[in-house]
């Protein structure tokens, strides 16, 4: 008899109580809702953290993880359940507003703080678009990147991606803000060290009592990692936003994201970017 995918006998046994166990800890974790239709993505995700730590069965896995018995393991656990989609420029629509904005900043340093960074290149366009606006590769701004998977930061913080990643940007762009690798580097770029040196990476969970970053931010970036939260979570994080913003200051959401449902503070600027309801207290 041919064997069905439906039939397919997996590695691991992976209950609908296994499932929960998960969607309750990664919640608890990260403030990440999992849809029902994302169990077959838990258990590939998963399954490699059983194989890495010698464990055969994701209940035994789960409690040893709770009774922190597996070390690190939280860490590795956070980062197989964060999707880290993204590329250069992603949402194009944002830049040409970000970049009129911090042309009005010249009289100061200006704070950006992308709380979303994944493996960089959300904050690296950010830096570019700035540079542009200032047409230097030293503008006067500080960008801090924070995710809360230590595997894509690392990533953003060496910045180096295959060609592939910039093959969508403009030639002259891609000319001055990255270096092509040679030799065994073939078919590599890496970022030039001018806009690295612009852009800190840091581990943060927004769900962390302590955020260590220090407002007050003229830009945050906060796209694509809402739409995980239930809207109880979008409160309480946006409320912890608003008093890290300069009265000015913008909020730039994903295109999927509404923010006037969970905060009276803010308002709509433009396209999903948001600034500070004055009126509001």
């Amino acid at each position: 008899m041919t064997q069905t995918k439906t039939d397919t006998v997996k590695e691991f046994n992976f209950t609908k109580s296994d499932f929960e166990r998960v969607r309750a800890l990664i919640y608890q974790r990260a403030g990440i809702s999992l849809a029902d239709s994302k169990q077959e993505m838990v258990y590939s995700r998963l399954a490699r953290r059983l194989r890495a730590t010698g464990i055969v069965s994701f209940g035994r896995y789960l409690d040893d993880l709770e009774a922190g018995r597996l070390g690190e393991e939280w860490e590795s656990f956070t980062n197989a359940l964060t999707t880290n989609l993204t590329s250069f420029f992603r949402e194009a629509h944002h830049f040409p507003l970000l970049a009129e904005h911090v042309k009005k900043l010249r009289d100061h340093p200006i704070q950006i703080w992308c709380s979303a960074a994944s493996t960089g290149e959300e904050p690296y366009s950010i830096a570019m678009t700035v540079c542009e606006a200032f047409n230097t590769l030293t503008p006067p701004v500080q960008i801090i990147a924070t995710d809360i998977d230590t595997n894509v930061l690392a990533t953003g913080a060496h910045g180096v991606y295959g060609i592939d990643r910039i093959e969508k940007m403009e030639p002259e762009r891609a000319r001055r803000f990255f270096l092509r690798g040679k030799g065994d580097q073939d078919g590599m770029v890496r970022v030039r060290p001018e806009l690295r040196a612009l852009v800190t990476f840091k581990q943060l969970n927004l769900l962390g009592d302590g955020w260590p970053v220090k407002g007050p931010f003229d830009v945050i970036f906060c796209r694509n990692v809402m739409i995980y939260f239930d809207k109880a979570t979008q409160r309480k994080i946006l409320a912890r936003f608003v008093p890290l913003m300069k009265p000015d200051g913008l909020l730039f959401a994903g295109h999927s994201e509404n923010f006037l449902y969970v905060s009276e503070s803010l308002k709509l600027r433009g396209k999903t970017v948001y600034e500070l309801d004055g009126r509001k207290p």
